[in-house]
């Protein structure tokens, strides 16, 4: 069984949010392959089904993104499943916006729900699709104030151009996980990043 979780913050206020592509990627993917959110479980919504010859538990954590480990590791745990068959998918500032990369383990890059699901977990050998999202033009040296600007990009709705842009990813998102299952890591990197 395979677990594939999409991060972002719960409630109609962030929905649309870039924080909240995880939740995009993950609830496309569900609908494309009949999988219904049916199931409240370890601190998320869940939905249980296939894809291809896996069985798949999709995830909505409903913690927060700060705290999406407490979420993912008490569904790791209900679950029986190893953080190796975790499939993570999460917004990344560090890429433009609509670029995906797959990886396995590696640092959380200054993620916040990843580096929540690190500490819970333990580990951090799992899969992330990170998907770009691009980076607030800085305005200022000051530390404290580029934090501010990068929370509040976030945690702001995509553009209408970009918009566009995240419209075509996020079916590609589906895609890249499906290939991922069916044909590995090395396969769907070279395919997708």
């Amino acid at each position: 069984m395979k677990l594939i979780v999409g991060l972002g913050n719960p409630g109609f206020l962030y929905a649309r949010n870039r924080h909240n592509i995880g939740f995009m990627c993950v609830s496309h993917l569900s609908r494309t392959y009949k999988i219904t959110f049916d199931r409240k479980q370890g601190h998320a919504r869940t939905g249980i089904g296939s894809i291809g010859r896996y069985k798949v538990v999709v995830a909505r954590p409903q913690t927060y993104m700060n705290a999406s480990g407490e979420s993912v590791s008490a569904l790791l745990k209900r679950l029986n499943v190893k953080p190796t068959d975790l499939i993570v998918i999460h917004d990344d500032l560090d890429l433009p916006v609509g670029k995906i990369r797959l990886r396995l383990g590696g640092s959380s890059g200054g993620h916040k729900g990843i580096d929540s699901i690190i500490a819970r977990t333990g580990t951090p050998d799992f899969y992330r699709v990170r998907v770009g999202i691009g980076r607030p033009e800085a305005e200022t040296n000051a530390a404290e104030l580029k934090e501010e600007a990068v929370i509040g990009y976030v945690l702001s709705d995509f553009t209408p151009e970009e918009k566009k842009v995240i419209d075509e990813t996020i079916p590609r998102v589906g895609e890249a996980i499906a290939y991922l299952l069916s044909a590995g890591l090395n396969a769907a990197m070279n395919k997708y990043n």
